[in-house]
């Protein structure tokens, strides 16, 4: 944690000085002002120098980053990571040749992690930021077996004219599975259970 305390005719001119010493911006700092000084006589006489602590934020996105480098590491895996943000919205794309193990079965591992950055990122983030975790194009590929999932296990409902339960599944893929079938006025889905367990239901209507 980079922190610099600096001195200046007002608290403004402190802060100033301050970030020119940090090499950053006020948006990227907190500010303590440890005296805000005074203008003394005419200007001059019994003046005092306004004094501020200024300390470098922590990037929440960088240190997340090297929190999931620092997993990998311990799984034995070398990894890649692109970062891409969008506002609050933030993908880590990995890519490694042992990709198969960041993955996992069905994606448990990847969410896993998923879980775990998300917890990380947004423990000292000033806003909430959702994030994605995806390996080599993963989670375009789970995405389409999960609409086509959907679709066949709709089929067969209304075919035996039961409900017809689904696997356990984590929060944002049972909305893939919600949003795929939400134009089908024959079925309607639902969520049951509890976390981890939890898992959707399509029913006949």
């Amino acid at each position: 944690m980079r922190q610099v305390t600096a001195s200046g005719q007002t608290v403004e001119d402190a802060v100033q000085s301050a970030m020119e010493q940090l090499n950053t911006e006020k948006d990227h700092v907190d500010i303590e002002v440890i005296d805000e000084g005074r203008k003394g006589i005419l200007g001059l006489f019994g003046s005092k120098p306004a004094i501020v602590k200024v300390t470098l934020r922590k990037n929440p996105i960088l240190e997340a980053e090297k929190y999931l480098r620092t997993i990998c590491q311990q799984m034995e895996v070398d990894v890649d990571i692109e970062v891409e943000q969008q506002e609050n919205r933030v993908t880590f794309h990995l890519s490694s040749e042992k990709v198969a193990l960041l993955i996992g079965k069905r994606g448990q591992t990847l969410n896993a992690l998923q879980y775990l950055v998300h917890l990380m990122i947004n423990r000292s983030a000033k806003v909430f930021y959702v994030v994605v975790l995806d390996a080599e194009g993963y989670r375009k590929r789970r995405k389409e077996t999960l609409e086509i999932l959907a679709f066949r296990m709709s089929e067969r409902a209304k075919r035996i004219k039961r409900k017809v339960k689904l696997e356990p599944m984590p929060a944002f893929e049972r909305k893939i599975i919600h949003t795929a079938l939400q134009e089908d006025k024959d079925v309607e889905t639902m969520s049951d259970g509890k976390e981890p367990y939890r898992h959707i239901i399509i029913k006949p209507i």
